[in-house]
């Protein structure tokens, strides 16, 4: 690590302590940052029940699944060589619910399953190997965002077709919220179903960036310099599919954090993906935190969804990335 970039990591890391303490502390009860912390380590009666049990799962999920969004998102960019990488490419959110959904659906486990994980693991990872198939080794950027797009549509048109076919109208209703993705509701058991996954992920996609920083001279030079190229891929969609799989599995759908976060870093990171990494997860970190409190200070009858958030603030980003370097983008593959 130079020591370049550690006052941009060290910037990030108490930007995301400030969202975090911000997080135990904003909500229909107020509480002091003083109160909030106090809270945490003492009995302060239901100070501590506000805390403990409701606002600090859900800072805890927003910080773990904003890293793992804004980490993988800079190693499949840096993998793939294109600014519009991510698992939305894939269509990996979209085939996490559906697996998720699927073992809902059946009625074999319960929505605090260690099932629904692994099934919505294994729905990300399907579908990321669809549109490798679909798509071909030397796809254009249109070609793998197309493919990303059928596949994606596939998982939505199947979670539909289980929704439209449950007997049970309230299971609908809960179905229906939690693929909107959301903090809102979150225990404890939710943190320990995803945070495991998410460290396994992380340490698949960290260990690739060495031979991220080779890939980006181009694949035969990066054989040349002893890279295995075919592991350096596996490692990081490995590790992209754990990560969206296990975040899915317990908030929902909630899209364009790992699209985001890499640019809002890398004009201060440099354009080395071995160096995007680490402050990409920070920022993801960061930008999960700040719209979780965000929509709790939206005023509304009900909260707003987060995941309804992120995808109003994320497509005009999308749209800007592309609108901007469209030139490039035409020719370039994958």
């Amino acid at each position: 690590m130079r020591s370049s970039r550690l006052p941009l990591i060290f910037g990030l890391i108490l930007l995301v302590g400030a969202l975090s303490l911000a997080s135990l502390v904003i909500g229909p009860a107020p509480i002091t940052p003083f109160k909030a912390l106090t809270a945490l380590v003492s009995d302060q009666g239901s100070t501590s029940i506000v805390v403990r049990d409701i606002r600090l799962p859900r800072t805890l999920l927003a910080l773990l699944i904003g890293w793992i969004f804004g980490l993988t998102g800079a190693g499949l960019q840096g993998l793939l060589r294109n600014p519009l990488a991510d698992t939305a490419v894939f269509g990996a959110p979209q085939a996490a619910a559906f697996g998720a959904v699927l073992v809902l659906y059946s009625g074999l486990v319960g929505a605090l399953s260690w099932a629904l994980p692994f099934a919505a693991i294994l729905g990300a990872l399907l579908s990321v190997a669809l549109v490798v198939t679909v798509a071909g080794r030397r796809a254009t950027v249109v070609v793998l965002v197309l493919s990303g797009l059928a596949v994606g549509s596939l998982a939505g048109a199947g979670t539909s077709l289980a929704i439209s076919l449950s007997p049970n109208p309230f299971a609908v209703t809960e179905i229906v919220f939690w693929l909107l993705g959301s903090f809102e509701d979150r225990s404890i058991i939710h943190v320990w179903l995803a945070a495991p996954f998410i460290l396994a992920a992380s340490v698949l996609v960290l260990s690739s960036s060495t031979g991220l920083r080779a890939l980006a001279l181009g694949e035969e030079t990066a054989r040349s310099l002893g890279v295995d190229v075919m592991r350096l891929r596996l490692l990081l969609v490995a590790g992209a599919a754990i990560g969206t799989g296990a975040s899915v599995a317990v908030v929902g759908s909630i899209g364009f954090v790992g699209l985001v976060a890499p640019h809002l870093v890398r004009p201060f990171a440099g354009y080395d993906p071995a160096r995007t990494l680490v402050p990409s997860g920070l920022a993801g970190a960061a930008l999960l935190l700040a719209a979780d409190c965000a929509v709790r200070l939206i005023p509304s009858q009900t909260e707003i969804k987060v995941g309804v958030l992120t995808a109003i603030l994320g497509v005009p980003f999308f749209l800007w990335v592309i609108a901007r370097r469209k030139a490039e983008l035409a020719e370039m593959p994958v």
